[in-house]
């Protein structure tokens, strides 16, 4: 398998993994680009992202241009031996536009305009927003082609633009007249005969703005779906541009960790690379089990194949209430771990941290303290570390032997107005089931429902509300082929309409999860457990009958649901009717996993150690700050420090070693 960098190394040079940044140069004074490139060349950064946020500098009036600094910037990068992922500016229109054409704003819920002076100021339906992205990707396309500095482009930034303005409502009709065919269609799909909303015109229908009570769900359903559809249609026409113009380069945009407003399956399956943003909270106990997860959804996104880190914090963020550092070592660890979970990219917003601007205290790799600053020193070993690791790992594989399935269209469905409890969210049951595994030291791709999922000899689905027919077949064809499958609550209770399936969980479900009738669903309130004997369940549970022959493996004790199924095995599946505590959960899926011969990838791991094979490598992440012993079959090479271990391995402070097995007759290499 080519890796990620094949389109970007100079010839003759070996593989690497690609490091480096967005760069602003536009906001410092020229003088200061010099000492950006040397002090770059001394970090070992060899990519950076230029022109992200540079629509105004380029084009400082309608149909002007001014490519002179960027001419120079190209050059300079070049120059220093520095590759640059070419960015188009277009997620940050000029004011000049917002102020000539008022129709490229969007509106919010209420109508209300979304001003310039940010960014992300743009209806995707904006046919005049349309043209001028066009123009400039054009421009840009046309004088750059051929620059040997241009090794990428980077379509747009984070697209997570809403709009609910007339702009939107004509393309939300048109859409919706693709998706239904017709009126009749669409009224049976969103069951507009409830509180007598049936629509007779198709003017009558807009988007699902500010209402005096629920919305319809079907409606904000198809509306969600719609909106990350019209995003996609620009990346497209950017991409198709940049392409026309230079076919042999890959063409990315950044995908934001596990958020709503994109069906990231859908998007990822148009870019030649898979890239995300992930920012993982320092503070949090779990956030390297958080990052690993954003990692094996981009890798499972990506088809397996190697990935980018677009951008992440080289220390503080800005958004967060209170903004932590990363403390020393942790934000190597982080960076290496990603590198495990299959990146073959690992870049950072930003190069230099801006001292102007809403985000000049999000950190940059060339923080406020300089070259002899704390962050800066790191960013120069993590260079150095994937140095050492580029030639050995960029292009190889990660495997899992367990999926976890997981639907944007389920997401957006289950999240509604009107639903059962709004403190069940789908993202935080995955994470949850997630960070089960991750616990159990059991290694997980993601896998959306309709995937050929026989590769695979666990399948989970932690939250699945909607489910249409060609899921639930897939699943069923999946456990008669001979795979476990485990299912949490709240499965299979919807169609593609959000149109409750009859009986509660669709019969196919239900057979196969050894279910006989579901009687009620009984949600938690906060801080508010049911006893299922061995453990607690939280946020739900539900009354159920089990099916003839279908066994209870943990009981409810006490209250309404006394002696009915919390978790209940028919053959080889699993259905959870609750929520079991984090340890609870854990086990019980490593039992599940027991049982389909899937083990974790090293046995004996002490607690905060992640064990992660990519290709022929065995990465060893710790994720606490005191010292610990890991136990090791065999004798093996660290390639980042090149010593040789055998029978067991120190790791420090968020301490990370890559090992190759190494047999005794083989001499030692030393740094």
């Amino acid at each position: 398998m080519p890796s990620l960098d094949d389109v970007t190394r100079p010839p003759g040079r070996p593989h690497r993994i690609l490091y480096g940044g967005d760069w602003n140069p536009e906001q410092w004074p020229e003088e200061t680009w010099a000492e950006d490139v040397r002090l770059m060349r001394r970090a070992g950064v060899g990519t950076v992202t230029l022109g992200v946020f540079s629509w105004s500098r380029l084009e400082p009036a309608p149909g002007a241009r001014e490519f002179g600094w960027l001419d120079r910037l190209m050059d300079l990068t070049h120059d220093h031996g520095i590759g640059v992922v070419l960015a188009t500016p277009t997620s940050s229109p000029p004011p000049w536009m917002g102020r000539l054409h008022p129709e490229t704003l969007p509106r919010d819920e209420d109508g209300r305009t979304e001003w310039w002076g940010s960014r992300q100021h743009f209806s995707h339906s904006s046919e005049v927003y349309r043209r001028h992205a066009a123009a400039i990707t054009e421009d840009l396309a046309a004088r750059y082609a051929g620059h040997p500095a241009l090794t990428m482009w980077h379509i747009n930034n984070e697209y997570c633009t809403h709009d609910w303005g007339d702009e939107a409502a004509r393309t939300f009709r048109r859409w919706l007249r693709e998706r239904h065919g017709t009126l009749d269609a669409l009224n049976t799909a969103w069951g507009t005969d409830f509180w007598g909303q049936r629509y007779g015109d198709w003017a009558e229908v807009l988007p699902p703005r500010r209402a005096h009570y629920l919305r319809n769900p079907a409606h904000v359903l198809d509306f969600r779906r719609y909106t990350s559809d019209l995003l996609l249609e620009c990346y497209r026409a950017e991409r198709d541009i940049v392409r026309r113009h230079t076919p042999h380069l890959p063409v990315t945009t950044n995908l934001m960790p596990f958020w709503s407003g994109q069906d990231g399956w859908a998007w990822a399956a148009e870019e030649d690379v898979v890239s995300v943003d992930v920012y993982p909270d320092p503070r949090d106990p779990h956030g390297g089990q958080y990052n690993a997860m954003i990692g094996d959804l981009t890798r499972s996104e990506a088809g397996g194949r190697p990935w980018m880190v677009m951008e992440q914090a080289a220390g503080a963020v800005n958004w967060r209430g209170v903004n932590h550092p990363k403390p020393y070592g942790l934000n190597r660890l982080w960076a290496l771990q990603s590198v495990a979970h299959g990146a073959d990219a690992v870049c950072y917003f930003q190069w230099r941290q801006s001292r102007q601007g809403a985000e000049k205290f999000h950190s940059g790799m060339l923080g406020h303290a300089g070259e002899r600053g704390r962050v800066f020193q790191e960013t120069v070993r993590v260079g150095e570390d994937l140095a050492r690791l580029g030639p050995r790992v960029a292009g190889s594989r990660v495997t899992a032997d367990i999926a976890v399935l997981h639907d944007w269209n389920s997401w957006w469905a289950g999240d509604q107005e009107g639903a059962l409890s709004r403190r069940v969210d789908h993202a935080e049951l995955v994470r949850a089931w997630h960070r089960a595994l991750f616990d159990a030291h059991l290694p997980a791709s993601f896998a959306h429902p309709h995937h050929d999922l026989t590769g695979h000899r666990l399948v989970l689905v932690p939250h699945l509300y909607l489910l249409d027919d060609t899921a639930i077949e897939n699943l069923t064809a999946y456990v008669r082929g001979g795979g476990t499958l485990v299912c949490g609550f709240l499965t299979g209770v919807a169609d593609q309409d959000d149109r409750v399936r009859p009986g509660g969980v669709d019969a196919r479900l239900r057979a196969l999860l050894g279910i006989d009738l579901l009687h009620e669903w009984w949600p938690l309130d906060e801080g508010e457990h049911v006893d299922c004997g061995t453990f607690r369940g939280t946020l739900w549970s539900e009354e159920l009958a089990p099916a003839d022959g279908a066994e209870t493996l943990a009981a409810y004790r006490g209250g309404d649901l006394d002696g009915l199924p919390a978790v209940l095995r028919n053959g080889r599946t699993r259905y959870l009717s609750t929520l079991p505590e984090p340890a609870a959960l854990s086990e019980l899926l490593a039992a599940a996993a027991r049982e389909a011969g899937v083990r974790p990838v090293l046995d004996g791991l002490p607690a905060r150690v992640e064990a992660v094979r990519r290709g022929e490598l065995l990465f060893l992440l710790h994720h606490g700050r005191d010292p610990v012993t890991v136990p090791l079959p065999g004798r093996h090479r660290d390639l980042l420090t090149s010593a040789v271990v055998e029978g067991k391995l120190t790791l420090e402070r968020y301490g990370v070693a890559v090992l190759e097995e190494h047999a005794a007759d083989v001499p030692e290499e030393h740094p």
